[in-house]
This record gives structure tokens, C-alpha cells and sequence, in this order.
């Protein structure tokens, strides 16, 4: 267990009880915290403002919520979970009994001690989600049901973060903070991406990258509608999602496919070893669908442990901090700087002696290998940058060409960058 991965798991602990959705207090106070650790430009967006085909809706906000029997005692309570209330409920104070409450109760009967995570966003509702368990155990009876909530004109809060690099042209790496009581999904990618963001700041990295925390789908539209010239300059992304559990890693391909981004996760993946899995661009799941829509077709994939909706816990009481790890969360946050690391090194290059194989001896490129283990490998990674560097090809190309290590590629390159053999 990394120190990164125990602090990501106090993040998420934190994050924990606060109710988010796709606006609202919830989010702000999420964001607040988040901003103890990356410092943060906040945005609010007008409820009725147009974005792209959508509008962004009214904000709710949510203060208590319970459903109390006979005697007062609250069987249903939203200060013990924020998944208690359907997500959106529009106020509600009355007094009914059980046989009518039970269209409004939400429950998993499969897993019948799990509270199921529901949301009614565009259209008025409200309702309360609960154990089976519970349910089986009311009586029949009159409840009194009260959310105290308010959906209103207000705005849409998303934030950005920014680590500066070399040149303007950005990566972006875009994580969801629409909801509640949920630390895989979606807690485990907001530390994730937080403590990425930390560790590039350290660095001096090459592209400039560029975090966006926003409420799934309409918080994407909003960055994309609200960013149209800064789109033009997004070079690769990458969406994080339940980023923390004990499954193995998975990488979902941006809609082109072979976008660079996919490439180097592919080689990373492999490179690493690690059990994985890679799969094909569907237009469902995480907001990498709006990145990659037609109109901007961004290279962004999307990277999270089990895929959403692949695991028992998803959208339920049951994704809580215990089901998330450090060890998982660190392990994510090394692929991801594993992947920028070669996202960030790949050139391309020219070789300045390209008439027959330059003597290296001469230039002393052999006699730095002298007594390595890996000298063998790494005289071979000369070679083959020599000969790929036509302007045409990446060291990424020469790495999956020649079955090398990038890291063994890269620092070939830089060597013969030293001996003026090739130039970027």
C-alpha cells in the first residue's frame, strides 16, 4: 500500500456522505474539498443556458428527507445515506398509507440489505430507495413522508484544474462528480484524477493537462459547448471511473480506435504486465461518448477497473469505502503516469545520417553502454530509432515495431539526440 493510495482513500472517505447530483450544493461542497489538494476554477453555468442540444436544468437542492411511521421513528432516513431519496425529488410533505406510499419506494430484491442508487433528473418525481429488507419489515399503516428539497432556478457548478506544460496543446482527463453515496463510482476517479494532477504539477510535463470535474453528460456538453476553441487544441483524454476496485484494469478505446491515447495504453497495459482488459468504443457509458461524439472527435478513451454496470455493488448502498482500496486506486494512478509518461516523451524524429549506419563507436555511443546489463537492448534501440527516424514514424511506432521497452526507445533517442544524429 502506497502513501497515494491510503490519502485517496481518505479523500473518498470524506467525499462519502456528501449528496451530489448533477447540480446543486452537494457538488460545490465536493469541490471545495477537493480544492484543499489541487486548486481549482469553479464554474457556475445559468439554469435555461443553451448547451450544444441541451439546456442546463433547474438546481436541486436537498435539506432532510425521511419517511416516519406511527410513532415518529424514521424507517426511512436521508442523514443515514444520501441514496435514501431518489435523486431530484421535488418537495413532498404528506401523510399516506402504505399501500399508496409503495409506488414511490425503490428497492433491489435481489440483494435485499442493499439500498439501490435511482434518479429522476428531467422530469418532477420523488421518491425514496431503501433496503428490501426494510421494506418486508414495515407494517401496513399510515407514514408520514416529507423531502425537504427545493428545484429551482440556480446553476450548474463544474471546475477545472490545470497543470501547465511546455506547449498549449492539452490532454484532458475528465472525471464525474454527479453522485451521491458511491465510492467507486464515482469517488475513486475524482481522487484518481486529484493526485494525478498533483504528481504532474511535480513534473515539467510536455503537453498541457488540463482536469475537468463535471456532472456526467450534461457537465461534459457544458464544458464542450462552453470551449469550442480550446477543443481545437485537445490532443488526447482520458475519462476515470470506478477506479478503485479489486478487478482488474480496463480501457475502453476511444470511438476512432486508433487514436494515440489507445495506442499507448494498449503498449502500457501490456508492457506492464498487468491482467487487463481492452475493449471497443460503445456510444454508452462515461462521458468519453461526448468527447468522442462526431462533431469534435476527440481522441479519448476511457480507463477504470471493472466497467460500469459489471459489478454486484454498482449503483448501490454496497459501493461504499470498504469495497474501494488503496491498493487498487494506487495501482490506477500509476498506469495513468505510466501512460502520460509515454503520451508526454512520444516524438517523432529525423535522422541526420541517414546514408548507411552512423559509426556510434566514434561518437562514443558504445562505450556508454559498456557494463550495462541491458546493452544488448539498448544498442539494439539505437539502431532501430536510426532507422525509423524518417519523420514519419513515433517512438511509440519503433517501440511496437521492434517489441522494445518505450523506456529503452526513449532514452535511445536521447542519446543520438546528444550525438546530433537525429533531431526532433
Amino acid at each position: 500500500m502506497t502513501v497515494a493510495g491510503e490519502e485517496m482513500h481518505l479523500l473518498v472517505e470524506r467525499l462519502y456522505p456528501l449528496c451530489r447530483s448533477i447540480t446543486g450544493d452537494g457538488v460545490r461542497a465536493t469541490l471545495e474539498i477537493v480544492g484543499e489538494y489541487v486548486p481549482l476554477e469553479v464554474h457556475e453555468v445559468p439554469t435555461g443556458t443553451q448547451v450544444l442540444d441541451w439546456t442546463v436544468p433547474q438546481e436541486w437542492n436537498i435539506r432532510d428527507a425521511y419517511v416516519a411511521d406511527a410513532a415518529g421513528n424514521r424507517v426511512v432516513d436521508f442523514a443515514a445515506s444520501s441514496l435514501h431519496v431518489l435523486g431530484y425529488s421535488v418537495p413532498v410533505s404528506a401523510t399516506m398509507p402504505l399501500s399508496e406510499l409503495r409506488a414511490h419506494l425503490h428497492t433491489l430484491p435481489d440483494h435485499p440489505a442493499w439500498v439501490p442508487y435511482r434518479t429522476s433528473y428531467y422530469q418532477p418525481e420523488w421518491g425514496f430507495c431503501l433496503a428490501q429488507d426494510t421494506l418486508d419489515a414495515l407494517p401496513d399503516g399510515d407514514y408520514e413522508v416529507r423531502i425537504d428539497s427545493t428545484l429551482a432556478d440556480g446553476h450548474l457548478t463544474y471546475a477545472e484544474h490545470v497543470v501547465p506544460g511546455q506547449v498549449p496543446d492539452e490532454v484532458i482527463v475528465s472525471c464525474h462528480t454527479c453522485h451521491p453515496s458511491l465510492a467507486n463510482d464515482n469517488l475513486a476517479g475524482i481522487a484518481v484524477a486529484t493526485f494525478l494532477a498533483r504528481a504532474l504539477a511535480q513534473e515539467t510535463p510536455y503537453y498541457t493537462y488540463r482536469f475537468i470535474y463535471a456532472p456526467g453528460t450534461i457537465g461534459a456538453i457544458t464544458w464542450l459547448a462552453r470551449n469550442a476553441e480550446r477543443v481545437e487544441r485537445v490532443r488526447h483524454g482520458l475519462v476515470l471511473a470506478c477506479a478503485g476496485d479489486p478487478g482488474r484494469l480496463t480501457y475502453k478505446q476511444s470511438r476512432r480506435g486508433d487514436a494515440e491515447i489507445d495506442r499507448v495504453l494498449r503498449h502500457v497495459l501490456a508492457a506492464s504486465e498487468r491482467p487487463h482488459h481492452i475493449t471497443e468504443f460503445t456510444p454508452y457509458g462515461y462521458d468519453e461518448r461526448q468527447y468522442c461524439s462526431p462533431g469534435f472527435d476527440l481522441g479519448v478513451g476511457s480507463l477504470s477497473r471493472t466497467p460500469y454496470a459489471g459489478y454486484p455493488e454498482y449503483h448501490t448502498s454496497a459501493d461504499n469505502p470498504d469495497f474501494v482500496s488503496p491498493e487498487a486506486m494506487a495501482d490506477t494512478l500509476a498506469l495513468c503516469r505510466e501512460a502520460f509518461a509515454v503520451l508526454d516523451r512520444n516524438r517523432r524524429y529525423v535522422n541526420l545520417s541517414p546514408y548507411g549506419e552512423p559509426q556510434l563507436g566514434r561518437r562514443g555511443l558504445y562505450d556508454s553502454l559498456g557494463g550495462r546489463s541491458d546493452a544488448k537492448q539498448a544498442q539494439m534501440a539505437m539502431l532501430w530509432v536510426l532507422s525509423l527516424s524518417d519523420g514519419e514514424h513515433s517512438l511509440l511506432d519503433v517501440a511496437e515495431r521492434s517489441g522494445l521497452p518505450f523506456g529503452a526507445v526513449a532514452a535511445a533517442a536521447d542519446a543520438l539526440h546528444g550525438a546530433a544524429l537525429i533531431k526532433a
